[in-house]
């Protein structure tokens, strides 16, 4: 089956209404993430901060809770932004989260201006499900 294609103009808008719902009242940094399921759906995500700092959940990371939610599939395409509108890339540990359920291929949105690029590129070499087996002791 084919990846469905990406319509980035819808992604983003439901990524810039996914962060008017963020937690965020320690850094007022709003983030809200969507995106396209190899099954055809968008999920949403809303970045969570909490007091600890550390224990704050990515907008990814509430993506990828919709996306197990919502009956699965994989990732074909995802668009983050900030409050402002604007796109951000995935930091390095959601780039990992991503890679388990979107893969090398997943498309990671870079604005209006510039062209969608690869997990892979920015995430080479990622470890993921398939070292799991063929890196174990015998």
């Amino acid at each position: 089956m084919d990846a469905p294609e990406p319509d980035w103009q819808a992604l983003r808008t439901r990524a810039r209404a996914a962060a008017a719902t963020s937690y965020a009242p320690y850094s007022n940094v709003t983030v809200g993430a969507a995106a396209l399921t190899s099954l055809g759906t968008i999920i949403e995500g809303a970045n969570v901060e909490n007091a600890s700092y550390g224990l704050t959940l990515c907008a990814e990371c509430a993506l990828l809770g919709d996306l197990v939610r919502n009956g699965g599939g994989q990732l074909v395409a995802v668009a983050v932004v900030a409050g402002d509108g604007e796109p951000l890339t995935p930091c390095g540990r959601c780039r990992q989260l991503l890679f388990e359920h979107g893969g090398p291929q997943l498309l990671i949105d870079q604005g209006e201006l510039r062209a969608p690029v690869r997990l892979s590129a920015l995430l080479p070499d990622a470890f993921g499900p398939n070292d799991l087996g063929a890196r174990s002791q015998t």
